[in-house]
C-alpha cells in the first residue's frame, strides 16, 4: 500500500484578513486517501465549527462532518460516481477550477476554487454572476495587489500567499521600526524587568497591546492581568517572552484588524518548537525549544519592518545558531524554516522533499500543524 503524502493545511482569510477556512492539499496526487486522518484528529473539534474545511473528496466524505467540503478538480472523470453519492447526500461540494476546462455555471457547484490569474482574464461580471450562487475562493494570491483585487471581485476567501511578500505601501515610520527592534533587541537579551518596563512606559500603545495579547482566550487567566510588572509575575519571563515576540506583529493602531502575520508567526513559532523535538539530536541546543520558537516568530520579521533580514539581525544579538537558522537557513533548524516557508508558499513538493530529509513523517507534519493551527487561532487581541 502506497504511503501518505504530507498534508499542508492552509488557512484561508477573508475580507479582514482573518482566518476563515481551512483548505488542505496533499504533495502527492496518488498517495493513499488521507481525508478521513484531519477529521478524526483529537484537536479537529476544537477548530470553530463554523469555518468551513476544503479536503479532497474520498469515500471517507460520505459520512464526514458538514464543515467538510469535499474537493473535486475539473477535468477528473474518475469521480463521477463519488459525486453523484454526494449530491444525493445533498452534501456541499467543492470545485477547484483547471485553465484547461470552462468555468461552471453559477450553482452547479457550492465552492469554486479559482486562481487569481485565471479570474483576471474573465470577462467582466462573470465572476459576480457565479458568486451568486456559488462562493468563490481565490487561490495562488501571491501578492496584495492580488488580494485587493480578488475581494473586490466577488472572492469571498482567498489563499494566504501574498502575507509573505512586502507590501508596496507597507513601509513603517523609521521611529517605529526603531522602537520595535530595540525591543527585539532586549528581548533576545533577556533584559531586566526594569529596561523592558521603561519601553512599556515610554509606549502606552504597546503596552495597551501586549495587555490584550495576554489576556486573549490563548492564555484566559483567571484574573485579568492590567500591568506589565503583573503580566511578569503570572506569566513567567519564559512565556512572557514567548508573547513579546509575538507583540511586535501587532498593530496597536488598528485594534479591529489585527495584523494578520501574528497569526502566522504564532503558527510558525509553534511549529518550529513542535518539529525541532524530532531533531534535538542533531540540532544546536540554541535552536530546541523557545529558540526554535525564536526562529519561527522572528522570521517574517523583514516581511512586517520591510527590511531585509540581515539589515535586522545585525541589530539583533540572537545566539550564532539562531542566526544562521534566520540568516542562511543553517543546520537542522535553518532547513526546517526553510520547509515550512515552501509549505506557505504553496510549494509542496519542496516543502515534502525536505521534510523527508529530516525524517518528519507526514502524521507527525499533520499533527504539528493541528496543535500550531488550534493553539494560534486562540489567540485574538480584537476589541
Amino acid at each position: 500500500m502506497p504511503m501518505p503524502g504530507y498534508d499542508f493545511i492552509h488557512p484561508l482569510l477573508d475580507h479582514d484578513d482573518r482566518h476563515a477556512a481551512y483548505f488542505v492539499e496533499n504533495n502527492d496526487s496518488t498517495a493513499s486517501p488521507t481525508g478521513q486522518a484531519l477529521p478524526s484528529h483529537p484537536l479537529f473539534d476544537r477548530f470553530d465549527h463554523r469555518q468551513p474545511w476544503f479536503l479532497t473528496a474520498t469515500p471517507f466524505a460520505t459520512s464526514g462532518a458538514e464543515r467538510i467540503i469535499p474537493c473535486f478538480r475539473a477535468g477528473r472523470e474518475d469521480a463521477g460516481e463519488l459525486e453523484a453519492t454526494l449530491r444525493q447526500m445533498k452534501r456541499k461540494l467543492a470545485l477547484i477550477a483547471s485553465t484547461e476546462k470552462k468555468l461552471p455555471a453559477s450553482g452547479a457547484w457550492d465552492y469554486l476554487l479559482l486562481p487569481v490569474s485565471q479570474a483576471r482574464v474573465q470577462p467582466p461580471y462573470t465572476l459576480l454572476g457565479l458568486a451568486t450562487r456559488t462562493v468563490i475562493v481565490a487561490t495562488e494570491v501571491q501578492t496584495h495587489s492580488d488580494r485587493d483585487w480578488a475581494l473586490a471581485n466577488a472572492c469571498t476567501y482567498c489563499t494566504g500567499e501574498y502575507l509573505l511578500t512586502r507590501s508596496a505601501n507597507g513601509r513603517k515610520a523609521d521611529t517605529t521600526r526603531q522602537k520595535m527592534l530595540r525591543l527585539l533587541a532586549l528581548i533576545a537579551q533577556d533584559a531586566d524587568t526594569a529596561e523592558l518596563d521603561e519601553v512599556f512606559r515610554q509606549e502606552s500603545k504597546l503596552s495597551y497591546s501586549l495587555l490584550r495579547l495576554v489576556n486573549s482566550a490563548a492564555m484566559a487567566p483567571r484574573t485579568p492581568i492590567t500591568c506589565f510588572s503583573q503580566a511578569i509575575n503570572m506569566l513567567g519571563r519564559r512565556q512572557l517572552q514567548r508573547w513579546l515576540q509575538l507583540l511586535v506583529y501587532a498593530d496597536p493602531d488598528n485594534d479591529l484588524h489585527p495584523n494578520p502575520l501574528l497569526y502566522k508567526a504564532a503558527v510558525r513559532g509553534r511549529l518550529m518548537e513542535l518539529l525541532m523535538q524530532n531533531l534535538a539530536a542533531e540540532a544546536e541546543p540554541a535552536t530546541t525549544g523557545d529558540g526554535a520558537f525564536m526562529i519561527g516568530s522572528f522570521s517574517l520579521l523583514d516581511v512586517l519592518l520591510n527590511m531585509s533580514m540581515p539589515e535586522i539581525l545585525q541589530q539583533l544579538p540572537l545566539a550564532p545558531a539562531i542566526n544562521g537558522a534566520l540568516a542562511h537557513h543553517a543546520g537542522p533548524a535553518g532547513k526546517l524554516l526553510r520547509a515550512l516557508d515552501a509549505a506557505d508558499r504553496r510549494n509542496h513538493e519542496v516543502a515534502a522533499s525536505l521534510l523527508d530529509e529530516l525524517a518528519i513523517s507526514p502524521e507527525t507534519f499533520r499533527d504539528a500543524q493541528m496543535q500550531a493551527l488550534q493553539w494560534a487561532g486562540r489567540i485574538n487581541i480584537a476589541a
